[in-house]
């Protein structure tokens, strides 16, 4: 280091805190009474508290009693719709989607979207997530959020074959005019819905200007078994194989749900060309009272990565990843029948680096290490719920909450210190939304956005 730089005050000084690291076998390691030094957004330096005494700092956090872990990444979701939580209950899915969601979807503004993407942002924040993946509509003005608030995302503007060719050139032209934006926080991908509401023309079109242009897809996929079992039955293919057959699987492709995938798409999966990863949201599925859930461990022998997702809050009504990471372990443990599958390590893992490597960034975030992103959050453990601490990876995953994150870092940047929000002005926010409620939500015109038939 040059005298300059020792010189120099870091942007970030954390200290007294016990640290989540992971080894280069990407085990989970806790380092005790640690220090995490940053500067200009990069972690600089993960040491002993000791050895920081006396630096100087922009700003200096004693986190005694807390833990840092790398922030929480919310691999699939629909940030707008926070404006729509609770309003299709107790429902399934074909009476949520064409009697509720995509009725009240039809009179969305870029306005409505601006509120329920704040409400949203906000929300995951005080709840420890640094980074979400985003599909939806109006995402302009969902990139000027996260601009603002200073979260990072992986953005896609949806699409549905019933637009026409439009429909796809905006997805691109979406992607390609907010790709690396917010200071490079923000990426991009392409977005078609998913099988059942784009066709197989769209779909290759899309995977041609995946590799044209060098961007990601993210899509839903066998969300569940009867969408499955109906392409099985009209197409003879599963959805799977519609994304190998059109090309996507051979682009960077986040599938959304995956609790449809059966045991003859786990080879295409395997042997895809490009990087396939699966966002698990088990809230929601609970609620639907779909059958099954993502296979999670059938995809982890086959090498594919599964990230924590929450889904919108329309279908979850959360978008605390803490409760899908156990969920997610609980689940998993009872649909294998094994306690020791989906440990609380397993869990952490699947929320830090397996969640990086699902929204592409991985060597960039999912690990406070040197050279990484400053994205971080502080854990305080000293509640009652969490004592006494005997595995301190099972406190974290079953007996800490959302609301245990005291602080939450983004690229160096304090947006939650103390649990006070400083980036989004949620009072404000709430009151517009509640003024536009009542037009956002009215049915009586009869349309909606797209017919749910599977």
């Amino acid at each position: 280091m040059t005298p300059s730089a020792v010189e120099s005050p870091a942007g970030l000084i954390i200290t007294g805190c016990t640290v989540l690291t992971h080894d280069d076998q990407e085990e989970a390691v806790f380092l005790e009474d640690a220090a995490v030094v940053v500067r200009d957004g990069v972690v600089e330096e993960v040491t002993d508290a000791g050895a920081v005494a006396g630096r100087a700092a922009d700003e200096w956090i004693d986190a005694r009693g807390q833990v840092a872990l790398p922030g929480l990444i919310n691999c699939h979701t629909h940030a707008p719709m926070a404006a729509l939580r609770g309003l299709a209950e107790d429902l399934p899915t074909e009476a949520w989607f064409n009697d509720v969601v995509w009725p009240v979807e039809s009179n969305l503004t870029e306005r409505d979207v601006t509120l329920g993407a704040l409400l949203a942002c906000a929300e995951m924040i005080r709840a420890g997530v640094t980074c979400f993946a985003d599909h939806y509509f109006a995402m302009d003005a969902v990139a000027e959020v996260v601009a603002a608030c200073g979260m990072r995302a992986l953005l896609g503007e949806a699409y549905f074959s019933s637009q026409g060719p439009q429909g796809r050139e905006k997805s691109l032209e979406f992607a390609l005019r907010h790709r690396g934006t917010a200071g490079g926080r923000i990426t991009t991908a392409l977005a078609p819905h998913a099988p059942y509401t784009v066709n197989d023309a769209d779909l290759a079109a899309t995977a041609d200007l995946a590799h044209a242009h060098d961007l990601p897809v993210h899509l839903h996929a066998a969300e569940n078994r009867d969408q499955t079992e109906a392409s099985l039955a009209r197409h003879g293919v599963t959805p799977v194989e519609v994304l190998h057959r059109t090309g996507i699987l051979d682009t960077d492709v986040l599938i959304a749900h995956g609790t449809g995938i059966v045991e003859s798409d786990l080879p295409l999966l395997a042997h895809a060309r490009g990087r396939t990863a699966v966002a698990t949201a088990p809230r929601g599925y609970l609620k639907f009272a779909w059958p099954t859930t993502t296979p999670v461990r059938a995809l982890r022998d086959i090498g594919v990565p599964v990230g924590l997702a929450t889904d919108g809050a329309a279908s979850n009504n959360s978008l605390d990843v803490w409760e899908s990471m156990a969920l997610t372990s609980l689940i998993q443990k009872s649909t294998e029948g094994d306690p020791r599958w989906l440990t609380s390590r397993q869990a952490l893992h699947h929320a830090t680096l397996q969640s990086a490597h699902a929204v592409g960034l991985e060597g960039s975030v999912g690990r406070i290490a040197p050279g990484h992103r400053a994205d971080l959050v502080l854990v305080d453990l000293t509640g009652p719920h969490t004592r006494p601490v005997h595995d301190l990876a099972a406190t974290l995953v079953h007996s800490a909450r959302a609301a245990d994150v005291r602080t939450t870092v983004v690229d160096g940047r304090i947006l939650m210190r103390d649990r006070r929000l400083l980036t989004i002005d949620v009072p404000e926010v709430v009151r517009e939304l509640d003024e536009r409620l009542p037009a956002l939500v009215d049915r009586g015109h009869g349309r909606r956005i797209q017919e749910y038939d599977t």
